[in-house]
């Protein structure tokens, strides 16, 4: 019994000295609609958070344990660049649509791995990154080809 509630005490304190602290300290994000319009002509809205400032775009989505089937975030890089994406941190699965600087949809890389540090490559140049819930982009019929209405919040800045 005793035994029992040392442990428990240690896992608590572990949970609030390292874990608590890093989800507590998530930046603010702008949030917009972002319209969409599939290889098939078809408009998709989703509500995105913008990730745009290094802070942003390194903490992303981890700790998010909820995606709603019509939300996800854009991570505008500022430039038109390759780009590595990663799951560290981040316990659902998502789609990453790769985006140029016109909006096309370059790549799309579906069901990423919860918590991998496996490296996702853009495998072209792209300045644009959306993760939306794993299988959405097969769902909602987004596909490399697609076309993206990239229209930053107002307000929004570096």
């Amino acid at each position: 019994m005793i035994s029992r509630i040392v442990k428990s005490a240690f896992l608590a304190l572990f949970l609030w000295v390292f874990v608590w602290p890093a989800a507590a300290q998530a930046p603010q994000f702008d949030r917009s609609k972002l319209t969409i319009r599939t290889t098939g002509g078809e408009k998709i809205e989703l509500d995105v958070e913008w990730a745009i400032t290094p802070d942003q775009r390194a903490h992303g989505l981890m700790f998010r344990e909820q995606l709603g089937d019509d939300q996800g975030m854009i991570f505008d890089f500022g430039t038109v660049r390759d780009v590595m994406m990663w799951m560290k941190n981040t316990p659902l699965s998502l789609d990453m649509l790769f985006i140029d600087q016109n909006g096309l949809v370059k790549r799309v890389a579906s069901r990423t791995a919860p918590f991998s540090e496996a490296i996702i490559p853009s495998g072209t140049p792209v300045r644009y990154v959306l993760e939306i819930r794993g299988g959405q982009a097969a769902t909602l019929g987004l596909a490399e080809g697609a076309v993206v209405d990239l229209t930053p919040p107002k307000g929004a800045s570096d």
